[in-house]
């Protein structure tokens, strides 16, 4: 019989792909809270921070776990997307330590380090992680991270592998960051850069695949080679670029989004401003992964294919 593992979020974007990648040489068992449009061996409709996660576990023999599920923007029920991340998290490794499961696998972030002004240029997994309390997504990540290390001190036989990827773009990807890219003009701030680091979603599966089948542990940053600034990101998408003023651009959010005429508030200057620009070297000389694609190849890929769909003009 093929090993079994379970993937959570396995109806999402990285996880329906990925329990069809490893659909035949695993035993794939998903949860997630709504159906996957191509399920790929046996599914629970099951929220991540319910009891029955334990059961699931158990009752399939699991002895692999691929953590994916996660809120990506905000629900704007701040207390609810705690209760997801980091609650669900903890119910994820209680699940995993009671059914002696050897290996967990997560997908935390590159936001987990948080956006500030004195971030190093480029970030390695041993700097520190400071998160954003103002930023929820970033907030989370940093308390998950933080669980993750105590289960690690307490819990030794549990082996980790911890992804802290970038900004993921593929063939089909729509989110946060893609949103910026549809406009008819590209925005930025005046006297930063803004460099963006991107990982191909193929890589992302990868990664997680090689992880799997070498039973590897570890923290590891997820990006392609390079970084695109802003500016360099206007120039492929054949855009003008706005760059404006820090206030100027936090004053008008405010108002928009006091209105209800945006859904982005003031701390989006914060996440555009400050973006941390991830290294990877621990990924391709200690891991030991061959990355497919650049962050600029990564990028030209995803705009080739959202422009033949009319996601972008």
């Amino acid at each position: 019989m093929p090993e079994a593992i379970l993937i959570t979020g396995a109806a999402g974007y990285i996880g329906s792909k990925l329990a069809e990648r490893l659909s035949n040489s695993f035993e794939v068992v998903g949860v997630d809270i709504r159906e996957p449009l191509k399920p790929c061996g046996k599914f629970y409709c099951c929220d991540i921070r319910d009891p029955q996660l334990k059961t699931i576990v158990a009752e399939n023999n699991i002895k692999r776990v691929v953590h994916l599920a996660s809120v990506l923007e905000s629900s704007k029920d701040e207390q609810r997307d705690y209760d997801i991340d980091v609650n669900g998290t903890r119910n994820v490794i209680e699940a995993c330590l009671e059914g002696k499961v050897e290996q967990l696998i997560v997908t935390s972030s590159g936001a987990a380090y948080g956006y500030h002004a004195d971030s190093p240029a480029w970030i390695d997994e041993q700097d520190a992680l400071r998160g954003n309390l103002e930023i929820p997504y970033s907030h989370h990540k940093y308390l998950v991270e933080q669980l993750l290390a105590e289960t690690r001190q307490q819990h030794p036989g549990l082996k980790q592998l911890v992804l802290r990827p970038g900004t993921v773009l593929g063939a089909n990807t729509r989110n946060q960051i893609t949103n910026l890219f549809e406009k008819r003009f590209v925005l930025g701030i005046r006297g930063s850069d803004t460099p963006f680091v991107f990982i191909w979603d193929e890589d992302v599966l990868g990664v997680i695949e090689q992880g799997l089948r070498n039973g590897q542990q570890g923290i590891f940053n997820l990006a392609g080679d390079g970084c695109l600034s802003i500016a360099e990101i206007a120039q492929r998408l054949k855009k003008p670029l706005l760059k404006l003023p820090a206030a100027l651009i936090r004053s008008a959010l405010g108002v928009g989004h006091a209105l209800g005429l945006s859904r982005y508030s003031p701390v989006q200057v914060k996440f555009i401003r400050y973006r941390p620009v991830l290294h990877n070297r621990r990924l391709k000389e200690e891991f030991g992964y061959q990355l497919q694609k650049t962050s600029a190849e990564t990028f030209d890929y995803f705009l080739e294919h959202a422009r033949a769909r009319g996601q972008i003009a």
